[in-house]
């Protein structure tokens, strides 16, 4: 049995081109951005008004352990993402490729890394609040304005030569990952 990251539609086609690459829910991607951004916003607010640090201390490396699942196995085998194909189990699927989402999840995993290392070793102030407002932030462009800017990042690193093209970037919210095609040469 051959492992897939994402889904594998049969008879998937966008614009009259059949789908190649597994895809994930954009449904539920961004609930999952909506949950993960919730909970990050509580434990921001105990961390830095209250001066209560556990929770973002459990916060933090659940959410690693959240990413480090969705970058390996997919949104269908984490805790939040369970969650979030639960919550939007009654709305029609908005599929999108998956490997620009385990881009974004992959700068998702480094940041919850950081923020858990920093928090659980005691390091409070400017860094670890400053590393948690561009991580909400993040999510809150996701969640609400279904805006993934790892998706962003991916296709700028392409359109500038810097990274190369995959075939597997079909299908991006807002056309994220688009890349121009290259007049041809005659």
């Amino acid at each position: 049995m051959k492992l897939t990251y994402g889904e594998v539609i049969d008879g998937l086609s966008v614009d009259g081109a059949a789908v190649r690459a597994a895809v994930f829910d954009e449904n539920a991607v961004r609930a999952a951005a909506g949950v993960t951004m919730a909970l990050g916003a509580l434990a921001f607010g105990y961390a830095f008004f209250a001066n209560v640090y556990p929770p973002i201390q459990v916060i933090t490396v659940f959410f690693f352990v959240e990413f480090l699942i969705r970058v390996t196995a997919g949104l269908t085998y984490s805790p939040v993402g369970v969650l979030a194909r639960w919550l939007t189990r009654r709305v029609p699927p908005e599929w999108v490729s998956a490997k620009p989402k385990r881009f974004a999840w992959t700068l998702g995993l480094v940041m919850s890394l950081a923020m858990a290392v920093i928090t659980n070793v005691g390091i409070r102030g400017a860094l670890p609040a400053t590393i948690c407002l561009i991580c909400l932030v993040l999510m809150w462009f996701e969640a609400v304005l279904g805006r993934c800017l790892g998706c962003e990042i991916h296709g700028l690193l392409v359109r500038r030569g810097w990274a190369t093209k995959d075939p597997a970037f079909e299908i991006c919210a807002n056309g994220a990952c688009a890349v121009p095609r290259q007049p041809s040469s005659a």
